[in-house]
């Protein structure tokens, strides 16, 4: 079953585990170009099927621009959560991208308002 923002926000685990600033392109390299590593985030190297990143993408191939919260392990990639964007940050999204169709990392406006939505002061 699909995760949504509240799913999310109520798991302060899986919170910590997102990776903010791995992108799309990034964890192709990581996870499915383990000889390419060095080149990028060498700080982290994949070592095994037990390695797994959490992070966000866009994705803008439907109608509607998504946000998928990604499992990604050597082995598979999984869409853990799909959230939908306000319309004011889909429109400053898609005009930042000039409406192409692809999966893009979260920045500006899409990431402000995510990290808004699930950092929670404690």
């Amino acid at each position: 079953m699909m995760m949504n923002l509240d799913d999310i926000r109520n798991n302060q685990d899986l919170i910590d585990a997102i990776d903010w600033d791995l992108t799309p392109e990034d964890a192709v390299r990581l996870y499915l170009e383990w000889g390419n590593n060095w080149a990028h985030r060498s700080n982290y190297v994949i070592r095994s099927k037990d390695d797994v990143s959490h992070y966000f993408v866009v994705n803008t191939w439907e109608d509607t621009p998504v946000v998928y919260l990604i499992r990604r392990n050597s082995e598979e990639a999984v869409e853990m959560a799909r959230i939908r964007l306000p319309e004011k940050i889909k429109a400053q999204f898609l005009s930042t991208i000039g409406n192409m169709k692809g999966v893009y990392a979260i920045e500006g406006p899409v990431r402000k308002w995510l990290q808004s939505q699930l950092m929670t002061v404690h």
